[in-house]
């Protein structure tokens, strides 16, 4: 059983890179940690040259000592394989591993992530170099689990090697096997594109209007989902034969152009992520607008990882300013804001915690992205704070192994995902609908979860959930189909929004009545659709007394089923009148089909009119700026409070509870002070 993720306590750790600095700092750097409530450190995901300085030539004398000083002090550690990094003795002789722009241009050594996923050479090195770490360090005592790699597919998450033009070549023949098939699938006859010979296939490549073939495109990223698992599956396979029974192997993200639910189930016990928060805060990182969510936003990446790993940790937890010297440059975390985002993580599943990290670097891109401790090392106010972080997760780590509750979900899959990047007709619903849901919810304090359709999900999973949102599942496939007849079949509310079922899974547009595979539960017919018009002004619709505002995109609908019923109407533009919301009765449930994209305002409304907003109403009234996230462990629910508000705030508590940081009772008002979190042990049978 893991030692960090044990369903026992909360554990707290951080980010070490002993090679940064002089040996004579370590032990004094090791006691701090274990004096401040950290047992646990991340090494070694930069650091190939120390173990093989020169081709062939492995020395293991500096990790060694590292990790005799860890098992004297009793410090647990995380051990990486240093691959996100080739050294340069490695680049230099083997320019292959190198990844390209889509010009072919190489990605040259100085920074990182710079190689590619395909190239047998760099495969080969990884392995031999996975191999020495595990088989030498593998039996430590002090290590008690394994980082794969370190971010996989962050900065590029696009490929165009030769080597991937190789890979590609080969993943299309598994797939396809004939040329023929893949010619039909990718719909070669447009632009005079047919292939005849396989050597013919590249990557895309470089076009004067940047379009290529979009069915292309969409196989191409999931071979860059393919690659990459099994980059990580290379190391994971390697790892288990040299660890010991019990050690754990994760990797941290998540990334684009990556299937982390395959990667998972492949190759990690369980999932980490980087949080970090203050990114909305921050410049050149983020072309969207926060809004009002800013550092709340987080809260819906910690649910998407929690749709990958119910439980699972943090691995980078922002503890100070975070920049780059060459972009990026956001604050330093507020009193109580280090808090604040660590019961953020806490609250959405996660059990061990990691700043990143101990020490400020003084040299390199990253000298600006601050740890713990700044460059004189000395005691500080983040220091200060987490000291009292870690009394805090002690004083609530019964929470530990609690599953994050919720009533409502939002179903994803990764094709979808994949289409809305590259088909910008998806991507402008796809954009607001995300959006604007997840504010909805946050601001009705109705907790939500992300589900993937999946291989591996069963249908009964999802009927835990009151109502299901799949805001534009444009890719239909059959197996999802009937996945989605069978929840709402056996009781379950669905809602889809429009421009759903008009793709099937090579991304072409399918010949059927739309919304094609989704008519029958729907209800529904689509004769005529259109984005919203410049000259249109408002649209509007009208849910039975309930205006509504459309936004980018109108299906005008028709019922097609005698238990389909018409909810709402457009008042607007030139199909005033016409279907805007229809109701379908199929077995037990409903399916509701909405005609455009949802807005903030919209959503609330469906939160509120299908009965699933604010579901713990009955024990606690927030105020705005508050959210709240609920862990249940057997009959105990522990709802945290969090307040994003740099201002003080209170709530109203119905339900005596018992408040976890100061074990007192607790009922009626309750302040919250500003950044402040709060976290409630209710038992309602009692």
């Amino acid at each position: 059983m893991s030692e960090i993720l044990d369903g026992k306590r909360l554990v707290m750790g951080t980010c070490y890179y002993p090679e940064h600095w002089p040996e004579s700092l370590w032990k004094e750097d090791l006691q701090r940690m274990l004096d401040t409530g950290i047992e646990v450190v991340r090494i070694a995901e930069f650091a190939w040259s120390k173990v093989e300085p020169t081709e062939g030539n492995y020395i293991y004398e500096f990790f060694d000592r590292f990790l005799d000083l860890a098992d004297e002090m009793g410090m647990k550690v995380i051990f990486c394989t240093p691959t996100a990094t080739p050294p340069a003795w490695l680049t230099e002789k083997y320019p292959e591993v190198l990844n390209a722009d889509i010009q072919g241009n190489l990605f040259r050594h100085g920074m990182r992530r710079h190689y590619n996923y395909n190239s047998p050479v760099y495969r080969k090195l990884c392995a031999q170099i996975t191999e020495k770490f595990a088989s030498h360090y593998g039996n430590r005592k002090c290590i008690i689990g394994w980082q794969i790699d370190n971010e996989l597919n962050c900065e590029k998450d696009l490929f165009y090697s030769e080597s991937d033009t190789e890979a590609f070549r080969k993943f299309l023949q598994k797939k396809y096997g004939t040329l023929e098939s893949l010619n039909e699938a990718w719909g070669t006859v447009f632009w005079n594109q047919t292939y005849t010979a396989w050597e013919e296939i590249y990557v895309p490549r470089y076009t004067y209007s940047n379009s290529v073939n979009p069915h292309q495109v969409l196989d191409y990223i999931r071979l860059i989902s393919e690659s990459a698992r099994s980059f990580a599956k290379l190391q994971s396979d390697i790892i288990r034969i040299y660890c010991k029974p019990g050690d754990f192997i994760t990797t941290n993200g998540m990334f684009d152009h990556l299937d982390n639910h395959k990667l998972t189930e492949e190759s990690l016990d369980f999932y980490t992520y980087d949080s970090y928060p203050d990114f909305a805060y921050g410049l050149d990182m983020y072309e969207e607008d926060e809004g009002e969510l800013r550092d709340r936003k987080w809260s819906r990446n910690l649910s998407e990882v929690r749709s990958v790993s119910p439980i699972f940790g943090i691995m980078e937890q922002q503890s100070g300013a975070c920049g780059w010297t060459t972009r990026l440059e956001a604050p330093t975390p507020r009193p109580g804001q280090i808090t604040l985002w660590t019961m953020q993580s806490i609250a959405h599943g996660a059990d061990y915690i990691s700043y990143f990290r101990w020490r400020t670097a003084t040299m390199g891109t990253e000298m600006y992205w601050h740890g713990i401790l700044d460059y004189s090392g000395r005691d500080n106010r983040r220091l200060r704070e987490i000291k009292q972080v870690h009394e805090k997760m002690q004083a609530i780590s019964e929470v530990a192994g609690g599953i994050y509750e919720a009533e409502v979900g939002i179903l994803k899959d990764y094709d979808n995902n994949w289409d809305a990047e590259i088909d910008n007709w998806h991507k402008r619903v796809d954009q607001v609908s995300q959006k604007s849901i997840y504010a909805a919810a946050q601001k009705t304090h109705t907790p939500l979860d992300y589900i993937y359709l999946t291989d591996s999900l069963k249908p009964e999973e999802l009927q835990k959930y009151k109502v299901l949102f799949y805001p534009h599942a444009t890719i239909m496939s059959e197996g999802r189909a009937k996945i989605l007849k069978e929840y709402v079949a056996n009781g379950g509310t669905l809602v889809v929004g429009c421009r759903s079922g008009y793709k099937d899974l090579t991304g072409k547009c399918v010949m059927y009545k739309l919304p094609g595979l989704l008519a029958e539960l729907t209800g529904t017919d689509i004769p005529e659709y259109s984005f919203i018009a410049p000259d249109a002004g408002t649209v509007t619709v009208d849910w039975e007394g309930t205006t509504l505002e459309a936004a980018v995109f109108t299906d005008l609908l028709e019922m097609a089923g005698e238990n389909a019923e018409v909810k709402g109407t457009y008042t607007s533009d030139y199909y005033a009148g016409t279907p805007a919301l229809i109701c379908n009765q199929y077995g037990e449930g409903q399916a509701w089909y909405y005609g455009t994209a949802f807005t903030e305002g919209a959503a609330k409304v469906f939160l509120e009119k299908l009965g699933v907003a604010e579901p713990y109403a009955r024990l606690v009234e927030l105020p705005a700026e508050c959210e709240i996230a609920v862990r249940k462990k057997g009959e105990d629910r522990y709802l945290f409070i969090l307040n994003y508000d740099k201002d003080s705030t209170a709530l109203a508590l119905h339900k005596e509870g018992i408040n976890l940081y100061t074990g007192e009772s607790v009922l009626g008002r309750i302040e919250v002070p500003g950044y402040g979190t709060l976290v409630i042990k209710v038992n309602e049978i009692s």
